[in-house]
């Protein structure tokens, strides 16, 4: 019988509404160097994907690229405060899960400054031991390595780890871990669309978390 002991999270999207942000980000860079070549479901789509794989669908010219990625970086620091909401639920579940003694982890695409600013301004940051983003590591989500990191820095092991995501990534990084998966049916991309990754489990809320690391496994 295993008991769930360790939780990861993605951080957009996850455990904090950034989709105005990320969008807005996103357009602002276009104005700049694509535009009216792009939807707001083109930009929705590249939800979870790592910047420089974005901008270089867009540019061949790696210095472009790197300016993209400044002046999406510059906007999105700016605009937290206006632009990052709460989902309801989330900081109560977190702080929860973290007084019951559960390791907690975020693992995101994220750049470090940016992450780190959102968890912080929700007061989530105190309750994360570990906090994985795209500047630590060399392949980002899905490749496992990223919570493979997340684990060892957690002490922990797969089988005793639940990722929960609102992307296709954060699932097929979990699957590929060898650990279990929730969705989140609040995700941009739609439940439906979630679901056909085949999550182990779907929250409707955050809060189902605590009924769900409340069981164990033959």
């Amino acid at each position: 019988m295993t008991r769930w002991n360790t939780l990861l999270f993605d951080l957009d999207g996850t455990l904090i509404d950034t989709n105005d942000l990320i969008i807005s980000s996103y357009e602002h860079v276009l104005t700049y160097y694509a535009p009216d070549q792009y939807s707001r479901d083109d930009i929705i789509s590249w939800i979870g994907v790592p910047l420089a794989d974005n901008f270089s669908s867009i540019s061949s010219n790696p210095s472009q690229v790197e300016q993209m990625i400044d002046t999406y970086q510059s906007h999105n620091l700016a605009n937290h405060e206006t632009l990052v909401r709460e989902y309801d639920g989330v900081y109560d579940t977190i702080k929860t899960l973290h007084e019951r003694g559960f390791s907690l982890g975020i693992v995101t695409t994220k750049r470090k400054e940016a992450a780190v600013k959102g968890a912080e301004m929700l007061g989530l940051l105190p309750f994360f031991s570990t906090f994985v983003t795209v500047d630590d590591v060399t392949n980002p989500k899905p490749h496992p390595e990223p919570l493979q990191i997340a684990m060892t820095q957690l002490n922990a092991r797969p089988e005793e780890t639940i990722m929960v995501g609102d992307s296709q990534f954060d699932i097929l990084a979990g699957k590929n871990a060898g650990v279990r998966t929730a969705g989140v049916a609040w995700t941009i991309k739609g439940a439906s669309f979630l679901k056909n990754y085949e999550p182990d489990w779907m929250l409707a809320k955050m809060s189902d978390l605590l009924d769900i690391v409340g069981e164990t496994e033959e």
